[in-house]
């Protein structure tokens, strides 16, 4: 399999759907609209839907409304960042190689958009014309994980862990205990609803669950790696953030080439939870292979 053509072919998939769901920018009202649209048709690369479909593909199926959920996982990520980078948080002035959503649209806005990107994703995988043939027990199944990846014991509440933690002299476990939330949960979610839509026995589950995890702590890791070694071309933000807010990160512990490996083992380590899937699952670790190798 290439994984590039992989990635970009459905890449594109989800910024069409994105695109048709979205409200159109001159939609009242408008200001609000443009900033969503502003953020969530950025760019980005869509890792998050894709390991969606990549994880229900690797069970041989195609399941009614698979792109919504997909996608579902894309405004999490989006309304996240957008509130990320506010003065109030990370303070940032460049994402994705534009400024900020706030250094556009004011912080108010920037702060109304991320809530409705938030609500938007649920709305998605509940309206029964794009989830219409697929089991009402597995759709609930695959909203509470949206729910739990991304709510106080998933994504919010790994960023609560992570703003405590500045300027602090934490240890190894507060850092991964950080990462596993902040990072983990929502790739650990994607994952899971792509396996639950599918139709994933206990086993599966089981299995898809650890790759997962192994694949989002090596995300974070690359992420903390680029941050010290990518560029703003490369990065579509400065880099070196991370030391400027007093952060520990992986390659604080690990030297950048220690970090690398570590990050290598989790790859590995994700793969091999993989074996019993056959090359229906070549995707998943094709994405596995590429979140190491990635540049931005």
């Amino acid at each position: 399999m290439n994984i590039k053509e992989y990635l970009e072919q459905k890449r594109i998939a989800v910024d069409r759907f994105l695109d048709e769901v979205t409200p159109p920018a001159v939609t009242p009202p408008t200001t609000l609209h443009e900033s969503m649209r502003y953020s969530l048709m950025a760019g980005g690369k869509r890792v998050r839907p894709i390991l969606t479909i990549a994880a229900a593909e690797a069970l041989g199926q195609t399941p009614p409304g698979l792109i919504a959920v997909a996608c579902s996982l894309e405004l999490i990520h989006t309304y996240s960042l957008i509130h990320d980078d506010l003065p109030s948080m990370d303070n940032d002035d460049f994402r994705r190689g534009k400024p900020t959503n706030h250094k556009v649209y004011g912080e108010a806005m920037a702060i109304l958009a991320g809530d409705a990107l938030l609500t938007m994703a649920f709305d998605l995988i509940s309206r029964p014309d794009l989830m219409k043939g697929l089991d009402p027990v597995r759709q609930v199944r695959i909203i509470q994980e949206l729910a739990f990846g991304s709510g106080n014991v998933g994504m919010v509440g790994g960023q609560v862990f992570d703003i405590q933690a500045e300027n602090k002299d934490i240890d190894l476990p507060t850092l991964q205990n950080i990462h596993k939330h902040k990072t983990g949960m929502l790739i650990r979610a994607a994952v899971r609803m792509g396996a639950i839509a599918s139709g994933a026995n206990d086993r599966q589950l089981d299995e898809m669950t650890g790759y997962a995890e192994d694949i989002g702590l090596a995300f974070q890791i690359a992420d903390d790696v680029l941050n010290v070694t990518g560029t703003r071309e490369e990065l579509g933000k400065n880099p070196n953030t991370d030391a400027e807010r007093g952060k520990k990160t992986y390659p604080t512990f690990y030297g950048t080439e220690g970090a690398s490996k570590l990050a290598d083992d989790c790859v590995a380590r994700a793969i091999g939870r993989l074996d019993s899937f056959g090359p229906s699952a070549d995707a998943l670790r094709g994405i596995a292979r590429y979140i190491t190798s990635r540049k931005n």
